[in-house]
């Protein structure tokens, strides 16, 4: 019976062969048709790249076909022999309808890629609601509809006969064993084996599912290449991906819906549209610091406010920061919302001073190549800064190669390009103080000119798994409370005190050197693991502040608390206007979306949560909670939302400039 299922499963194999090889002939179908440069030569290794990592990629869904085999044809085909003598006949059959899907895929792409030059993108789920005639038409009229659905005949005629000729192949014989009990042993070996198989292939060629091939992971060597980084996903992982992402409703707008919504964020008596950022234009009232030659602006992994609150100071996790918070010259805002929940968006909003609102402008192809007039760099390149944007890991993260050069950065360098080959690193980047080390010795050995420098640090991460007590961690305030050494809890709260201790070892380097700078210290957002401790709280669950508050801080020698006129809130996008008002010379214009933190704030909306004097509130659950610093606990206000205009026309004006990528700033005439 068994032998039956092994025969079975080696029939399986060489079935789930030929999609790979399908997705391949698809992958270079799309090279030779749309890529402008169609030969290889002198490009091989990127070409071999992008083949051998789509491979491994595609097997995310190309290795269940084999799975669907192994459990509906092999496995019942070793107890109903009647079944299994029309094995493959049905293998067959199932393999014709994956290979109908793989090519429906394909030729969806082709199209799409026709006219929006770009692979499967959100702007495919907007087809639920358009004129499905006019759909038609245009595939039968435009895309020659009808012969692409006559192609199917032939396609699967080929597929058919390549089918029969692998089955046709004669399968290795299944030895048996005199023991009895060896046999059994040997047979429960191999059904293991075969599902173990089964995720070695779903995992591109490894058992550990964080080196799982994914976007952020295609080799620099093809994702620097526009094109050949999108042919790398295949047809079925780009639906896959694009299935888990939905169309904002402000992507489906009118422009008479966003001169209807706007209103909200926008006083000005000017007309809104065609360019809403000109309502933001504003002009500079001098100077109240000396402008510093250097700027440092520090982003730092899951740097929270939480670990900073006066429950938690005793365990000492921030003990460099607080010091550095403590300062006659840092001004600190302990109440400060990021611009976005998770890394991408929050670090998007930065740097091109609008709300990202999860459209992922960084991995929208027009901002590749084109950005806003808001962009971070590029009003401070106007004020004669030289730019840089450091990262600890991989400039393929994110899009960021292609990403950070459009929005008017003048150099840009990923932790692994800079440090020494093999320095130590997490799945994100190179640790935090080597990182930072590095890149103190590069900014000391630059030339003596006004520089910006914005550093964003990755180590803060799970699974956190840093030597901590090799770079100076005492374990006994965390063990001495009851934490085990050997949790994540442990784990997660040394590497706060590491980052920290990195970051504030940095800037104390940098002063050493360069008195005169101004640094910006904060947050991408809350995350890592939080100090519930007991005997530390009286509860087991975050506070709605403690869940959404990033740190934030600035200092310079010249700067004080009465120059941020006495706020106690703040946001992500206040910190650009901040910037600009405290060094900018009189008379300098600017956009920005947001006020300065020099002025009076009585509240701050973001597209998740909203910020008042006294409480906080998120959209998601539409919940709110007092803004109070308590070890104890405070009432749930439900049901509660805010200020939803604001945050629906903040929205609103991101994708208005998605949907009209003509007002952008070409990224040659920065």
């Amino acid at each position: 019976m068994f032998s039956s299922f092994v025969l079975g499963m080696q029939q399986d194999v060489k079935m789930f062969l030929l999609p790979p090889l399908l997705c391949a002939v698809f992958r270079l179908i799309f090279i030779l048709v749309y890529r402008p440069k169609k030969s290889p030569y002198g490009e091989w290794r990127k070409w071999l790249t992008c083949f051998r990592y789509g491979f491994w990629w595609g097997m995310d869904v190309n290795a269940y076909l084999y799975l669907a085999l192994l459990l509906l044809v092999s496995l019942p085909g070793a107890f109903f022999p009647a079944y299994f003598a029309v094995g493959d006949t049905v293998r067959l059959a199932v393999f014709l309808l994956y290979a109908a899907v793989l090519y429906t895929a394909f030729l969806g792409k082709m199209i799409f890629y026709s006219h929006f030059h770009d692979t499967f993108n959100p702007i495919l789920l907007l087809g639920r609601n358009a004129d499905k005639r006019n759909l038609a038409d245009i595939f039968f009229h435009q895309n020659h509809g009808a012969w692409l659905l006559l192609s199917y005949l032939p396609y699967l005629a080929f597929c058919y006969a390549a089918g029969n000729a692998l089955l046709a192949l004669p399968p290795f014989a299944y030895p048996t064993l005199a023991d009895g009990t060896g046999q059994y042993a040997a047979n429960a070996c191999v059904f293991v084996l075969s599902i173990v198989f089964f995720y070695w292939l779903r995992y591109g060629g490894t058992l550990r599912h964080r080196k799982k091939p994914e976007w952020d992971e295609v080799p620099v060597t093809v994702k620097e290449d526009v094109f050949l980084g999108k042919a790398t996903m295949d047809d079925l992982i780009a639906l896959k991906l694009l299935r888990r992402r939905t169309v904002h409703a402000a992507m489906r707008h009118t422009d008479a819906d966003t001169a209807a919504i706007l209103p909200a964020i926008i006083s000005s008596d000017a007309p809104l549209l065609p360019d809403p950022l000109c309502a933001f234009a504003r002009t500079a009232r001098g100077a109240v610091i000396t402008p510093p030659r250097r700027i440092f602006f520090l982003l730092a992994e899951s740097y929270g406010q939480v670990h900073f609150d006066a429950p938690y100071a005793a365990l000492g996790l921030m003990e460099a920061g607080a010091r550095f918070r403590a300062e006659e010259h840092t001004v600190c805002i302990d109440n400060f919302l990021s611009g976005g929940m998770i890394s991408q968006p929050s670090l998007t909003s930065l740097l091109a001073g609008v709300y990202d609102a999860d459209l992922e402008l960084n991995e929208n192809v027009l901002f590749w190549e084109r950005t806003l007039p808001t962009a971070l760099p590029l009003i401070l390149k106007r004020l004669g800064y030289r730019t840089s944007f450091w990262y600890g890991g991989g400039l393929n993260w994110g899009s960021l190669t292609h990403f950070i050069p459009a929005l008017g950065f003048d150099a840009a360098y990923g932790g692994p390009d800079i440090c020494p080959p093999g320095a130590p690193r997490t799945w994100l980047g190179v640790y935090d103080h080597l990182f930072l080390a590095e890149v103190g010795r590069r900014i000391r050995a630059e030339d003596d000119v006004p520089s910006f420098h914005f550093i964003y640090t990755t180590s803060n991460h799970g699974p956190y798994l840093l030597p901590f007590e090799e770079y100076g961690f005492d374990a006994r305030r965390l063990t001495d409370r009851g934490v085990r050494k050997d949790s994540l809890k442990y784990r997660g709260l040394a590497c706060a005190w590491y980052a920290d201790q990195a970051l504030c070892r940095f800037i104390d380097e940098m002063r050493a050197v360069y008195p005169d700078s101004l640094f910006i210290v904060t947050g991408d957002h809350v995350g890592g693991e939080f100090p519930l401790i007991p005997g530390v709280t009286e509860r087991r669950e975050l506070l709605l502040r403690e869940r959404l508050m990033t740190s934030f801080s600035m200092h310079h020698p010249q700067l004080t608390k009465v120059d941020f006129a006495g706020n106690m809130i703040g946001g992500h996008m206040n910190i650009l206007p901040t910037l600009i008002e405290l060094i900018a010379p009189q008379g300098f214009s600017y956009y920005s979306i947001e006020k300065p933190l020099t002025e009076r704030l009585d509240h701050v909306v973001t597209p998740y949560a909203w910020l008042t004097q006294e409480e906080v509130g998120r959209y998601q659950d539409r919940t709110a909670q007092a803004l109070t610093v308590t070890a104890g606990t405070l009432p749930w206000q439900i049901d509660t939302a805010r200020f939803t205009e604001e945050r629906d026309a903040y929205v609103e004006l991101t994708a208005y400039y998605v949907r009209h990528p003509e007002l952008l700033i070409r990224k040659e005439d920065l």
